[in-house]
């Protein structure tokens, strides 16, 4: 029982209760129209053949006389067309004709009359219908012409029958159809609201039910399935990232309370001064840490993208090779720019300089061949690949091996060849996060040997031009 209420209160089989209510409204407009034009049709024709014969034997009757009544009266009822006829005089008694008496409604009014009368069948004796035409000539007799319409009345019948059975089954079987999709709409929505209720409970692996039609609950459910997949990225990465940031703000915190407890403890003012000291350098690590975050957390939010403005790709990246030249000299390493003149990008100027850099960075830190004295080899390039721009950055060190990539650039991931280095894990990240805010794309690839950085992004047309360029 609950379960039918449950399919009379779905909106499917509403909708098909209000659908099914305007089809048997059309159905019985226009099943009704044909039976009563059907209806009428018959009855006219019937009228009309009555008619005639009226006016044929009032003709007779001004030429004849009573004797061309009767004899036209004998003619046609012996004729087999199934017209009924009875003439009689003033007292009622028959002169002429096929019907055995006079009929009581012709005693009763003038004009057209409907009566039935016996016939004999080879079933045996039946009652059949006549609709006739009762007239009064003078002297009194009587005429009454008519013809058996049991026939067409049961043609008539049988059609309005017909229409009723019609309207009644279209009824019955829309009301079955509209149970039917009601329930598998509801078996549908029940497995949606069932998987809901266990993503609600936690379970963010859950995942709605696709059957495999393609139809429009197959496609609400994909989007949601994408969703859930994304929120459940999402929810892993906030998990891994409130553990890292625990890990990573309890080392640094838990020196700076070593270094107080033991400067309160000896009292020595050059215990006081490398303590403060250092503390410093700690905190400011930290806040490198936060700042770097807040950066990340921007741009993945879009909130800098007012800032985005067609630059020449060129100007920015002469001017970080020229920032770290001198870092990359003094490691007696080799830094190689090459540039594409003329290439145009929508870009944020500070955040895209930004990100190049960190790429340089973790290059100068990772990009020295194994088991060689020799500093970082470090190229820089810009190229226009049809309607692309790529800013390469790209070392000879140990580089990442391909099933680590996408990981190196989630928040606070250091491999194992970094772990050795300084950092906080967030550069990669970072850089990702400023290409989403461009629209763009961040490629992680084997420079044989070394890491190859690739920022892809799409190329302005050659008439717009970036400032000063």
């Amino acid at each position: 029982m609950r379960t039918e209420l449950k399919l009379l209160r779905t909106s499917t089989f509403r909708l098909a209760a209000v659908y099914l209510v305007l089809f048997a409204v059309s159905v019985s407009a226009i099943l009704g129209y044909v039976y009563w034009n059907t209806a009428v049709l018959i009855e006219q024709q019937t009228d009309d053949t009555i008619a005639a014969e009226v006016r044929g034997i009032a003709e007779q009757y001004q030429q004849r006389g009573i004797a061309g009544v009767i004899d036209t009266v004998n003619r046609r009822s012996q004729d087999g067309s199934g017209a009924l006829y009875i003439f009689t005089n003033a007292l009622g008694r028959r002169m002429a004709g096929n019907l055995a008496s006079l009929p009581v409604e012709a005693v009763k009014q003038h004009g057209w009359i409907e009566f039935s009368f016996p016939v004999e069948t080879s079933s045996g004796l039946e009652r059949h219908t006549a609709r006739a035409f009762y007239t009064e000539l003078e002297g009194g007799y009587r005429l009454v012409i008519g013809r058996d319409v049991e026939e067409r009345r049961q043609l008539a019948s049988i059609i309005r029958t017909s229409l009723m059975w019609a309207l009644g089954l279209s009824l019955v079987l829309g009301i079955g159809s509209a149970l039917l999709v009601s329930r598998n709409f509801l078996k549908r929505i029940d497995a949606i609201t069932g998987s809901s209720r266990m993503i609600m409970a936690g379970d963010l692996s859950e995942r709605m039910p696709i059957t495999g039609t393609g139809d429009e609950l197959d496609r609400l459910a994909g989007s949601l399935n994408e969703m859930l997949g994304q929120i459940e990225r999402l929810m892993s990465g906030m998990k891994e990232i409130s553990g890292n940031i625990a890990h990573d703000l309890r080392s640094p915190l838990t020196r700076v309370r070593a270094r107080m407890e033991r400067a309160l403890v000896s009292g020595s003012k050059e215990d006081y001064r490398v303590a403060l000291r250092d503390g410093l350098n700690d905190v400011d690590a930290l806040l490198k840490t936060f700042n770097a975050l807040l950066s990340i957390a921007r741009a993945e939010a879009g909130q800098a993208r007012e800032g985005l403005k067609p630059v020449d790709a060129a100007e920015i990246l002469s001017g970080v090779a020229e920032l770290y030249g001198p870092t990359i000299e003094d490691a007696k390493g080799r830094l190689d720019l090459e540039l594409q003149p003329g290439i145009s990008i929508r870009a944020d100027r500070q955040l895209l300089a930004q990100a190049i850099a960190n790429l340089m960075d973790n290059a100068i830190k990772y990009g020295c061949a194994r088991g060689s004295n020799e500093g970082p080899s470090v190229t820089l390039r810009l190229a226009g690949e049809g309607d692309k721009a790529i800013i390469t950055v790209a070392d000879h060190g140990p580089g990442i091996p391909p099933e680590q990539r996408e990981h190196a650039k989630e928040r606070f991931v250091r491999l194992d060849q970094s772990r050795s280095q300084a950092g906080n894990g967030l550069g990669l990240s970072l850089v990702g996060g400023i290409m989403k805010l461009h629209g763009g794309q961040f490629e992680l690839d084997d420079n044989h040997p070394g890491l190859v950085a690739r920022l892809v992004f799409d190329r302005l047309e050659t008439g717009t031009r970036a400032p000063g360029a």
